[in-house]
């Protein structure tokens, strides 16, 4: 395993870090969660990531009582708020990034990990309700008060970043160094301005969703079902693979990401450490999150740290992924 600082705020992370979305959130079992995320552990990952709203804090209480036998010092964790959580999730007032709705949920999100702190606390979306200044002065109050290490926003807009920079720097407040925007070879919607907007402000970005939901790993054929176990089959955790931007199912959509196996095939790899190599090769990205339902993924997943792609490598991925590519 690699390590890449942060961006300019306190955190040293792993090339690969775990994320908790989907699979530890309800979509396997949670003595299989566990294991996944001993794996990850073994084999150097040090940063992983969950929010309030995955699984209704399942998530959280899950990798908690899995990190909870390791020293607190060996790994990174993050979570997040915003969506609705609780009993009545569509409930306003268990939503947002309200001064009130961060201390609560923060609260709430340490009591199920079983922490006093969390090392990184992202804005999982942006709230247009509440006053820009009144979440920072929030963030910098939480970070002040040793609860929080970092903080960071996930899939916010380059304005929004900016207006962001602007508040922290004129007040003196804690500024944010962490985004999480959805990137891979499919979806490059970042290069667009995000990840110059992070750049100008010291912010790493940590990518999800590298594999764009399983899909560039090869497993999903043209014209064939989806193999038994995987993302796909599951009813559990299968409803963006249907609903995202495009569907991750469509026959050319598959057919494109076929043309990588010969050039993952030359270079003694194999698809999904092609994929994550290729989100990796960004001085902007300081790690890539991936899930996993079972441990021996997470072997294989990490073999892509280090790897180093040459320019005509990248030529030769946008020449196979030619009309299958989100730009904007």
């Amino acid at each position: 395993m690699r390590y890449r600082r942060l961006g300019n705020g306190p955190l040293t992370v792993s090339e690969i870090s775990f994320g908790t979305w989907l699979t530890v959130a309800g979509g396997i079992a949670r003595d299989q969660a566990i294991r996944c995320i001993h794996a990850a552990l073994d084999h150097g990952i040090t940063l992983f990531d969950t929010a309030n709203q995955y699984g209704g804090g399942e998530a959280e209480r899950v990798l908690g009582e899995a990190l909870k036998s390791h020293p607190r010092d060996r790994c990174l964790i993050a979570t997040k708020l915003y969506f609705p959580v609780g009993d009545e999730p569509n409930d306003p007032r268990n939503s947002g990034l309200s001064a009130e709705q961060i201390e609560k949920q923060l609260n709430r999100s340490l009591e199920r990990l079983g922490v006093d702190f969390v090392d990184l606390y992202y804005c999982h979306r942006f709230d247009a309700e509440t006053p820009l200044e009144e979440t920072m002065r929030a963030l910098d109050r939480a970070v002040r008060a040793g609860k929080v290490r970092a903080i960071g926003f996930s899939e916010w807009t380059a304005e929004q970043i900016d207006s962001a920079a602007a508040i922290t720097g004129s007040a003196g407040l804690v500024p944010f160094s962490a985004s999480q925007p959805q990137y891979s070879m499919l979806w490059r919607k970042p290069e667009a301005s995000v990840f110059q907007a992070c750049a100008r402000h010291g912010i790493g970005n940590l990518a999800f969703s590298p594999l764009a939901h399983g899909v560039l790993t090869g497993k999903y054929k043209p014209d064939a079902p989806p193999p038994p176990g995987s993302r796909a089959a599951s009813d559990q955790m299968n409803i963006f693979m249907e609903t995202a931007g495009r569907h991750y199912r469509s026959n050319y959509l598959l057919e494109a990401v076929a043309h990588l196996q010969p050039i993952a095939d030359e270079l003694g790899l194999t698809m999904v450490q092609l994929a994550l190599a290729w989100v990796l090769r960004r001085p902007e990205v300081a790690s890539a999150i991936i899930g996993a339902s079972r441990p021996e993924q997470i072997a294989d997943n990490v073999r892509a740290a280090g790897v180093t792609l040459t320019p005509e490598t990248i030529a030769r991925i946008d020449e196979a992924l030619e009309g299958a590519i989100v730009w904007n």
